[in-house]
């Protein structure tokens, strides 16, 4: 049953080796439906604000997924149709609000297999709505957010220029606005526009549906993608302030996973580390910075441990698989969440060295040799 909440909370459910690897496991249906029983009752068992509305549909997805899977639904053919089946019942839903054939043929075409496989279609109506209405109005950006009752969050959507970073800076705004991220879906279709969805709940693990703190967030997102903010310092002033004392006691280790067996076509970097406000904005930032791009994303927070899984490409669209490469990306996360290895501090009965007398007559005085210390306060910057 961990193996079940494990691909269910950490991988990605659009993937099809993800759901070939665990139905390699399963093996049966009967054993699938006894596994979700067991899963749901394991979790619920933690404690009552453990299990959520959340969580409930990322298993549903798994079971169902799994289920065609094991009753023998081949997954390349499943996955083609299941691409056909989406366009063809966003193409009837437009349709019945009247799309002119022109309008809907260009939507369509934006499209990518990907962009079709990561929402209901409910989802992809309201984005239908949003991009239009931005490309007619000429808008280089477009935010919006709606409440997602079945999931107990709020679906932010930002429709914009694809560029380095985007992610990153959508993640600061969110971290500056006070909501724990779930989930993320980024799309960039064929016009080049980028189609991101986060899914956030507040501190309590609720949606938010007070039309003022909507507004509020969204704005945020628009001036941190806009460089009115800077999330980078802002997160800086005080890091802990949103923690409450208990949780600073617990030690949780850093440690970064890069996997290129869980997915045929992409990287999987998985981070986990002590949960704190910017930390998923650090870590895409160092996505970033080593020419990473993220095709998707699950955040998963385990009380004051937090768990981060992205699925990524290099720049030229292909897995990373160069040893140094792989290794720059890992130390960078590291270092950016607290996990870098530092010289050992002096002893306490250990004297200090006497300072030397400043040269005289003018005469520079040689610099002190750099020892143990120097490189302890060098990597403790």
């Amino acid at each position: 049953h961990l193996l079940m909440s494990a691909t269910a909370f950490k991988r990605d459910l659009d993937d099809p080796k993800t759901i070939q690897d665990f139905c390699d496991l399963v093996q049966s249906p009967e054993r699938l439906r006894l596994l979700l029983v067991l899963t749901v009752a394991d979790i619920r068992a933690v404690g009552p604000n453990v299990w959520n509305n959340w969580k409930a549909g990322l298993l549903r997805e798994l079971y169902w997924q799994a289920k065609a899977v094991l009753t023998g639904d081949a997954v390349g053919g499943r996955r083609k149709t299941r691409v056909e089946r989406a366009k063809t019942a966003l193409t009837e839903a437009l349709a019945r609000k009247k799309w002119p054939a022109k309008d809907l043929e260009e939507h369509i075409a934006r499209g990518t297999d990907t962009y079709w496989l990561s929402a209901d279609t409910a989802a992809q109506v309201r984005q239908a709505e949003l991009v239009r209405k931005a490309e007619r109005e000429k808008r280089d950006l477009t935010i919006d957010m709606t409440v997602d009752k079945a999931r107990a969050a709020n679906e932010i959507t930002v429709y914009t220029a694809d560029h380095p970073g985007l992610f990153a800076n959508i993640a600061g705004a969110l971290s500056l606005a006070g909501v724990s991220v779930l989930d993320a879906r980024i799309a960039t279709l064929t016009n080049g526009m980028a189609l991101d969805t986060f899914w956030v709940h507040d501190a309590g693990g609720k949606a938010i549906d007070e039309k003022g703190q909507m507004g509020r967030m969204a704005q945020r997102i628009e001036d941190a993608l806009r460089g009115k903010r800077d999330p980078a310092r802002e997160l800086t002033k005080e890091p802990d302030a949103a923690f409450p004392d208990k949780s600073r006691a617990f030690a949780v280790s850093p440690r970064v996973i890069i996997d290129n067996q869980a997915s045929n076509t992409y990287t999987v970097i998985e981070i986990n580390g002590h949960d704190r406000p910017g930390f998923l904005y650090d870590v895409t930032s160092v996505l970033t910075q080593e020419g990473l791009q993220i095709a998707s994303a699950q955040i998963t927070t385990y009380g004051e441990r937090v768990v981060d899984v992205f699925y990524v490409k290099d720049i030229f669209g292909l897995k990373v698989r160069h040893p140094d490469k792989l290794k720059s990306i890992e130390t960078s996360l590291l270092e950016r969440i607290g996990g870098r290895k530092t010289a050992k501090p002096a002893a306490r009965g250990a004297k200090a060295a006497k300072p030397k007398p400043p040269a005289r007559n003018g005469a520079k005085a040689k610099p002190a040799a750099k020892g143990k210390a120097g490189k302890s306060a060098a990597a403790a910057e």
